[in-house]
């Protein structure tokens, strides 16, 4: 996220395991990665509650072991989920702090402080390493830092991109195609980019809020759990401190494994008096993840789907995250893209701070003369849309459309002499639109008497600064209305999207079938539409007549049927097939 203060512009990346903050040095036109009070380029993001203060930070982590229940971490993976999702229940088992469930079945973290039970939700202990990040800022500066004037929020892949394109764009003036693989503590992000000059294009974007160094780290702590039962007969997974202990172990070795073929876990007294003293290979860390390590691999695949994109199109491909670091991933990774060399010349613990910093130093009015001079068109990370009738997304904007833009769609009202239109604006990937994210809605009023099918102009907008507007309107008339929704306020959570994509690629058949009886019911609706009118406009024989008004009424039970969605899409097919028996011969009497 992009902040300025002071004349200052300030990039922070508040990660599932690491934070980072940046600053843009006009002084020197360069960023700045500040550390914090232990020295740290970056800081853990904990947080522990005592029975005094509260910890922050490396503090909170270093205390981990003694206080594990009152010890938070990991908590972004809560935000944009529900206490009952699977994927919380599965977390939490591997968590030595509570989670329970809150109003709406929001997941809530509890905590003793201060001798007292605290509930907290995710964003509000996001808020306090954000507080931190805030103090370390304003150590380096001196000078009060204000956290209420956010300027943008851009996706993690492309401000890396931004770090690496500043290092690697000069002198080039041919289009190069940046693909940044970006695996961090929590979650894994990617993003296809063209760069040009000046100009940063997002071509697409994916990835998976739930994919990340953390869950290498829970594999491997299973893994020894049930090696330490094999060997002592003692079942330790229910053993809070016991378990932090053993986790700050694994990540340890997981770390080493990543130059060192063998490492060590040596636990003193680690439970009830007996020690943990074991190794693990290289081979057989990769074996435990390997299917999470494919899984970094077809997002990959899916990322340049999107794009339309060819793997051997992509000119460089950029690591960042500190779990981009693990061989097997780069050895995964290099023979996807048939030997290509993988660019590492930038941090990747630090390159999103850095970018994000650069970024908010070319919103900062107060900095733009030294700031660099270039120009990012991103993409919009989810498709944008109208839910109509029988609860249907119609989509105006596809997700991974770039920004800035304007597109239209005609649509048509649903019944004749109808004077008004609702507009319900949403966000999301699933046929029906309910399963999306209600962004905002609008009345449309004033439309001219007419026929079922009368066009309504809908025009959708949306600036580089994230501002959607959305108008209505009926020609005849210029009756018009419209609606502004600014996307960073009120929007879904980057955690949130994702899930959204994801959730969508899981009902995938569900969802075609919905859409399937949808267009099947409004088959139907429409074919007793023109039978209503060829009944009401036309002379027809007594025998004619009675037969058309049983087949409009037989096929009107099932339409107005309050359970008709749980009937099968054949019983409209059917119905369709029956009505045109009856109603084409008739139709060919009249002409």
């Amino acid at each position: 996220m992009a902040r300025k203060y002071k004349g200052h512009a300030v990039g922070i990346d508040l990660g599932t395991t690491y934070s980072c903050v940046a600053v843009w040095q006009e002084q020197h036109c360069r960023v700045e990665i500040i550390h914090n009070d232990q020295g740290n380029r970056t800081t853990p993001s904990y947080v522990a509650f005592t029975a005094n203060q509260r910890f922050i930070g490396d503090a909170a982590k270093n205390q981990a072991a003694a206080n594990p229940t009152n010890t938070v971490f990991d908590f972004k993976r809560l935000i944009g989920r529900k206490y009952s999702d699977p994927i919380v229940k599965n977390d939490i088992l591997m968590w030595p702090f509570k989670v329970t469930a809150g109003a709406d079945d929001k997941p809530m973290i509890v905590v003793t402080y201060k001798d007292q039970e605290k509930h907290f939700s995710a964003e509000e202990i996001s808020s306090m390493v954000l507080t931190k990040m805030r103090e370390i800022a304003e150590a380096y500066l001196e000078s009060p830092v204000c956290l209420n004037v956010m300027m943008r929020i851009i996706n993690e892949p492309t401000a890396a991109a931004i770090a690496y394109g500043l290092d690697k764009r000069s002198g080039c003036a041919k289009e190069r195609n940046v693909f940044i693989f970006d695996l961090g503590g929590g979650t894994f992000d990617v993003s296809l980019l063209t760069i040009k000059d000046k100009v940063f294009k997002v071509k697409a974007t994916a990835g998976n809020t739930h994919l990340g160094g953390e869950d290498f780290d829970s594999r491997l702590v299973s893994y020894f759990v049930k090696e330490f039962e094999r060997k002592n007969k003692v079942d330790i997974s229910g053993n809070a401190r016991a378990l932090r202990r053993l986790r700050t172990a694994c990540e340890k070795a997981k770390r080493t494994l990543s130059y060192a073929v063998t490492a060590t876990i040596e636990l003193d007294a680690f439970y009830n008096g007996i020690d943990l003293y074991s190794s693990i290979t290289r081979a057989k860390f990769e074996e435990l993840n390997m299917e999470l390590f494919r899984e970094c691999v077809e997002t990959v695949d899916q990322c340049l789907s999107d794009a339309k994109m060819d793997k051997a199109s992509v000119h460089d491909v950029v690591l960042v995250g500190g779990s981009s670091r693990i061989p097997k991933v780069q050895e995964l990774l290099q023979e996807y893209f048939k030997g290509k060399e993988l660019c590492k010349s930038i941090n990747p613990d630090e390159a999103v701070a850095y970018g994000a910093a650069v970024k908010a130093a070319l919103l900062n009015g107060g900095t733009k003369s030294t700031a660099p001079d270039l120009v990012l068109q991103d993409v919009t990370p989810l498709s944008l849309g109208v839910g109509t009738k029988r609860d249907v997304m119609t989509v105006v904007i596809p997700r991974n459309t770039t920004i800035p833009l304007r597109k239209s769609k005609t649509f048509e009202t649903a019944y004749d002499n109808q004077s008004s239109v609702d507009m319900k604006i949403y966000e999301g990937e699933r046929a029906r639109a309910s399963d999306n994210n209600l962004l905002g809605k609008f009345t449309l009023s004033g439309i001219s008497p007419a026929p079922k099918g009368h066009p309504i102009l809908t025009c959708f907008e949306l600036d580089a600064d994230g501002i959607l507007c959305v108008t209505a309107e009926e020609k005849s008339t210029g009756n018009k209305n419209q609606i502004t929704i600014k996307l960073d306020e009120g929007r879904l959570s980057e955690e949130e999207k994702e899930r959204l994509i994801v959730e969508a690629e899981r009902y995938k058949v569900e969802d075609e079938m919905f859409m399937k009886k949808a267009k099947a019911i409004r088959a139907l609706d429409d074919y007793v539409y023109d039978m209503k009118k060829t009944l009401n406009g036309s002379e027809l024989c007594p025998e004619d007549k009675k037969e058309l008004n049983s087949a409009i009424d037989k096929a009107r039970t099932l339409l107005d049927d309050g359970n008709k969605e749980k009937k099968k899409i054949d019983v409209f097919v059917e119905h369709l097939k029956d009505a045109k028996l009856i109603f084409e011969p008739i139709k060919a009497k009249i002409g």
